[in-house]
């Protein structure tokens, strides 16, 4: 069982926590309905995610046997033959397609979505990973992607500002993750992944300054946009990019100067600051949409 759970990851499920965002945004938390509708898609999401993870599993297992920390992983070591991973990685799916099923509407829509999403990660896990750029791209187009069926299951019209500010966020994290294993290659003379010999630190940490810079300005530009300030009636949104920019550069300090930003969701776990950071962006952003 516990082969099991580490194969398919629900620690990293938090990542998904991003198709709630919408009924954040929106004003729709306390919204029981759309809370539902939203719950269950997450859901939906953890599952395809999960059979993700065993298909990339699968397809690495070679390549995680002659990897120091991934030759850990329970099909490079054993513990999970192939067979039992493609079985897994089936019953994931099924569960994400029942979990869909339970949607009163909107499921096929949100289904396309989903489905995109696990064939564009099928092609990653095979091929596009590979690529320099690409690979933390496609990343970040994840995460757009949990947005946009968090905003089709709920109901929930998606602003331009949160789908940029997302694909901006998840490329800056992406970044980070990728800079981890240029360090990595060369204390060590080994790269973690193929594509990270097309990296280097100077492009790494240029890379990072840059898109924390951009999301950094696009949220402040989303804070004082006219349709937010018409939708919540409130011009105070912009106090909270206080909190956004602790965020980018404790997350910058992680990188730069601790040098442990490979894996965000560890980050997220174990990080005190940046957990108060983000419990009083959310209170902060709460108070003033839902209260005031």
């Amino acid at each position: 069982m516990k082969a099991i759970v580490k194969l398919i990851r629900p620690q990293q499920w938090i990542k998904n926590f991003f198709v709630l965002i919408p009924l954040f945004f929106g004003g729709e938390l306390l919204n029981a309905t759309s809370v539902v509708r939203g719950v269950i898609a997450t859901l939906a999401f953890c599952f395809a995610a999960s059979s993700i993870y065993c298909f990339n599993d699968i397809y690495d297992a070679e390549a995680d046997r002659r990897h120091p920390v991934k030759r850990l992983r329970p099909i490079a070591s054993g513990a999970i033959s192939i067979v039992q991973a493609y079985m897994l990685m089936g019953l994931m799916l099924l569960l994400c397609m029942f979990m869909l099923l339970l949607l009163p509407e909107k499921r096929l829509e949100t289904g396309v979505v989903i489905l995109f999403y696990y064939v564009l990660n099928l092609a990653y896990c095979m091929r596009l990973k590979q690529y320099a750029i690409l690979d933390v791209c496609i990343v970040a187009l994840g995460f757009v992607l949990r947005i946009f069926v968090g905003g089709i299951a709920t109901g929930v019209v998606l602003s331009k500002w949160i789908v940029l500010m997302t694909f901006l966020l998840t490329l800056f994290l992406s970044f980070a993750k990728r800079r981890d294993d240029v360090v990595r290659m060369n204390d060590t003379g080994e790269a973690p992944r193929k594509n990270t010999i097309r990296y280097n630190l100077t492009f790494i940490n240029q890379a990072i300054t840059i898109a924390a810079s951009v999301t950094l300005v696009c949220y402040i530009m989303y804070t004082v946009s006219p349709e937010v300030v018409e939708r919540f009636h409130t011009d105070k949104l912009y106090l909270t990019s206080v909190f956004v920019l602790l965020g980018l550069l404790r997350y910058i300090q992680l990188a730069v100067v601790d040098k442990r930003s490979g894996d965000p969701t560890k980050v997220m776990l174990k990080d005190l600051f940046i957990q108060l950071i983000v419990l009083f962006w959310c209170l902060s952003f709460f108070i003033i949409i839902y209260c005031l």
